[in-house]
């Protein structure tokens, strides 16, 4: 990640949102709008088509099989089969019942088909709804932060939203989240009094933002909050416990 220079009098620090964070934001948008097409998909095409294949195992058993019993206890097997075949029923083997799982099989069908209600078929459309709406709303987000800048002066920042945050005017820095996120926040209040406000240094963000926390630190002096590492705890030997 490029990090300019500390800033002069005249070189204020420009850090520019970063391609990570575009990339990021972009794949996140382009997950949900897939969810949201699979979503509808299913309601408009994958649900109704199970319910298609579960229609066809209640028309096998209540027409196929039934009339296949009957006609085996009446005698009439034979006239049934020929009838079963003029209209491509399956037929079974050696007077045999016809398997749903064998015709299911040949036709790709699954051999437990699940039915649908119909409010999981309307749910499907809320859901996909609901999902393309959040990926919409993320693609307005990388709009909006496009030409988003954190700003670094000699004596102040400047945050993307366009607070200028003194650094005289900071008495606390929270720096626990920034080795693994890059994250630091500053608590300032404003000398002619108002309440405290926090404002985000954000290095994954906002490349070569630790430039601008470097330059507010060499003027703080207020409370700065840092990871504390626990100290180790010394092992204790056999001759140790022994003394």
């Amino acid at each position: 990640m490029d990090q300019p220079a500390l800033s002069t009098h005249d070189t204020p620090i420009i850090c520019r949102v970063t391609p990570w964070y575009f990339k990021r934001m972009g794949m996140m948008a382009a997950m949900l709008a897939a969810f949201g097409l699979y979503f509808i998909y299913d309601g408009k095409i994958g649900y109704p088509k199970a319910n298609g294949i579960a229609d066809k195992k209640t028309w096998f058993e209540e027409s196929v099989l039934k009339s296949f019993d009957e006609a085996k206890a009446g005698g009439k097997l034979e006239a049934w089969l020929a009838d079963a075949k003029t209209q491509d029923w399956p037929t079974g083997r050696d007077g045999e019942p016809p398997r749903w799982v064998s015709y299911a099989a040949k036709n790709g069908w699954p051999e437990k088909p699940h039915r649908y209600t119909d409010k999981e078929i309307v749910d499907q459309f809320w859901w996909g709804g609901g999902t393309m709406l959040v990926s919409l709303a993320v693609g307005i987000l990388i709009l909006l932060n496009k030409n988003k800048i954190l700003r670094g002066e000699i004596d102040h920042l400047i945050t993307p939203d366009g607070k200028k945050v003194l650094y005289a005017e900071a008495f606390r820095v929270d720096k626990r989240l920034w080795d693994n996120k890059g994250l630091a926040y500053v608590w300032h209040r404003p000398a002619a009094g108002g309440k405290e406000v926090k404002a985000v240094i954000d290095d994954l963000k906002y490349g070569g933002a630790v430039n601008v926390l470097n330059l507010l630190l060499t003027q703080f002096k207020g409370e700065l909050v840092e990871k504390i590492t626990e100290p180790a705890t010394p092992s204790t030997t056999v001759g140790d416990a022994a003394a």
